[in-house]
């Protein structure tokens, strides 16, 4: 099987500074997602679909959770060569620093994949949100004797500029490249897309930082280290020299950059028919097996919510929101385009009598809740009023954070009784 020739390499990313404060605690790739997953779990489900099961993640920030996350989940047969390893920056007598960037992260790790037996590495990233069949990619790669394939995605003009645009002739042969091109140069930058592309208006073919390398291509590249990243270095100075193929996508994919879009995302679950569809027998999204019990709901009207396992709910209302798992919210509340995440643990009776807590895990009583993330482990008293939108300025407090209008509640905040935001 060719996938046995494939090794996976997921891309933590960076410190997460745009995803703050949901970075403040833990790396990118261990955010929590649609109510009862990770980030990172969307690009192993991807690999697990597509039977590449030999899979890296690199990370240096905050890597506890992650590593805690994959390691309580991603169990395969003890006769299988099947893993999921997460590879944290770590100084060596030759190296002293942490990853500078993308390529430099691989750099970095490559004596850990050389170990392995693998003809192609795909080089992923570790917070998109997307289900892509990658197998498609790899025979694609082979088919046309590329040593780089770059996975691309028709873009408009305005998202454009914040991509790194490509050229391709007729045979998908990547011929040029832009990093983050200027609006006045886009004219320049169209590319042959299907019709439905053409009728969005999406005729640029942007790369979704999504990467193969044949093995001695990829040894070769890492040998120089002034380059310490694909978009940016590896790419652009490569295509001229090795035959460099754009694999076309066409399907739903979002790069969870910042707050808004991570929002944007989480709340487009709640739709009738989502662009991200968790309900694929065939693309299957895997996360940590809870054996949690059934959600409870009294006297809640419900419309458009995306409920987890695990819930207590005696709200009002719930409209156009993610309720996570574990999550507890009190009576003739309502919460309204709201991502709550839930908690990681239920407080017993027995702990709320004896350490006398005032307020409980979860959303209180008669609360109004709107345009909000509530991170894990919140506390939102009785009566509390989180009204976001773009009427609120950018601020941050111990509490919460608002950015774009989103409010967002920091990770086990007490929100007191009666607070107004």
């Amino acid at each position: 099987m060719i996938n046995n020739k494939v090794l996976a390499i997921i891309l933590g990313g960076g410190q997460g500074s745009r995803l703050y404060p949901l970075t403040e605690t833990r790396s990118k790739p261990a955010v929590p997602i649609a109510g009862k997953y990770r980030l990172v779990d969307i690009p192993i489900s991807n690999c697990i679909n597509a039977d590449i099961k030999r899979i890296f993640v690199l990370t240096q920030f905050n890597s506890a959770s992650l590593n805690r996350h994959i390691k309580d989940t991603y169990h395969f047969s003890f006769f299988s060569s099947a893993f999921v390893d997460v590879l944290a920056a770590e100084q060596t007598p030759t190296n002293k620093g942490w990853f500078q960037g993308t390529a430099d992260a691989v750099r970095q790790s490559m004596h850990h994949f050389l170990r392995y037996d693998f003809e192609y590495a795909l080089i992923l990233s570790g917070d998109q949100l997307y289900q892509m069949d990658y197998d498609l990619m790899v025979d694609a790669h082979i088919q046309h004797n590329a040593e780089i394939s770059i996975a691309t995605i028709p873009v408009n003009a305005k998202d454009a500029t914040s991509f790194g645009i490509l050229k391709a002739n007729d045979e998908n042969v990547v011929t040029s490249f832009i990093e983050k091109p200027d609006a006045n140069l886009l004219p320049e930058w169209t590319s042959e897309v299907s019709d439905e592309m053409k009728k969005e208006g999406r005729n640029y073919l942007a790369s979704m930082g999504i990467y193969i390398f044949n093995r001695s291509l990829l040894v070769e590249l890492m040998n120089d280290p002034s380059t310490i990243d694909f978009g940016k270095e590896i790419i652009p100075q490569s295509i001229n020299d090795h035959k460099t193929l754009s694999y076309q996508y066409e399907g739903y994919w979002t790069d969870i950059g910042n707050i808004d879009s991570f929002f944007e995302a989480n709340i487009g679950l709640t739709e009738d028919i989502p662009k991200f569809d968790l309900y694929d027998n065939t693309k299957r999204i895997y996360t940590h097996a809870r054996m949690l019990p059934t959600t409870k709901v009294s006297g809640t009207t419900l419309n458009k919510a995306v409920i987890a396992e695990g819930c207590i709910i005696g709200a009002a209302k719930i409209e156009q929101s993610v309720i996570g798992v574990r999550s507890r919210i009190g009576a003739d509340s309502t919460v309204i385009n709201t991502y709550m995440m839930g908690s990681d643990y239920y407080e017993t009776l027995e702990e709320i009598e004896n350490y006398k807590i005032r307020i409980l895990m979860g959303i209180g009583e008669r609360c109004f809740i709107k345009n909000a993330i509530l991170d894990k482990n919140c506390r939102i008293g009785d009566d509390v009023r989180i009204n976001g939108g773009k009427h609120l300025e950018d601020k941050e407090t111990d509490m919460y954070v608002v950015k774009e209008g989103i409010v967002v509640i920091k990770k086990g905040a007490v929100i007191p009784v009666g607070y107004v935001i």
